[in-house]
């Protein structure tokens, strides 16, 4: 029996369950692993849970954050950040999906997490000019019109398989329709199939040899459309 998987808003309170997620689900990429030598997954799930919250509290105008949770045991078990076109997000009248927008915090809670994600160590190696090609073809496309992108998503490795991801993407993919704008998305392998079987068209690819930063295989980025109502 498939699990109904709740879509929820994120809160600054979720940074733990968020770094343990997010941070686990990118380790299973040995092309992501290469920017983190001698480090542990506990040690960049650690560094990462401190800056969560900061992370979560930037470009509030224009971020939206939701996580998947089990209905049962209340668990994280995925995230999906989406960035609004911004003449849409910063236009008139109320913010568009405000319930996905990050409540705002007071300035003593502020402080307290700018300070807490200062002190955490991350400095990864740097893959130096790996997403040039793909970043100037993804701005040529946004440029082109609107478009909501999936800017990052990710599942616990224990909770692959079970459909997550795909509720994750789906409840983007109602909002740009009751929005009437397209979604966009730079996508990995990893996610690629997903993203195809909820319709996504492939615009363009990059593929690169991981070799020149010291990984494995290929280093492929894809970049797909799913147009809308009013966008099509």
């Amino acid at each position: 029996m498939t699990t109904a998987w709740k879509i929820l808003p994120c809160t600054v309170a979720d940074a733990p369950a968020l770094a343990r997620n997010n941070m686990s689900a990118f380790w299973t990429d040995p092309n992501w692993r290469i920017m983190w030598p001698d480090c542990t997954l506990d040690f960049i799930i650690a560094q990462c849970a401190e800056r969560v919250p900061r992370n979560l509290l930037r470009d509030r105008v224009t971020l939206r954050h939701e996580k998947a949770v089990d209905p049962e045991t209340g668990a994280l078990v995925g995230y999906a950040r989406w960035v609004l076109p911004t003449g849409l997000a910063a236009g008139p009248g109320p913010a568009p999906w405000a319930e996905a927008q990050i409540p705002d915090v007071s300035a003593e809670e502020s402080a307290a997490i700018e300070k807490k994600a200062d002190a955490a160590w991350w400095e990864p190696v740097d893959m130096e000019g790996s997403d040039d090609e793909s970043i100037g073809i993804r701005n040529r496309i946004l440029a082109s019109k609107p478009y909501i992108s999936l800017d990052y998503l990710a599942v616990h490795p224990e909770n692959m398989g079970k459909g997550i991801g795909t509720e994750l993407v789906r409840s983007g993919m109602r909002r740009a329709e009751e929005l009437g704008v397209g979604v966009f998305i730079l996508a990995f392998q990893a996610g690629l199939n997903v993203y195809l079987r909820l319709g996504f068209k492939e615009v363009d690819r990059v593929v690169q040899d991981a070799a020149k930063w010291g990984g494995e295989g290929e280093y492929a980025v894809y970049l797909l459309t799913y147009e809308v109502g009013r966008a099509k």
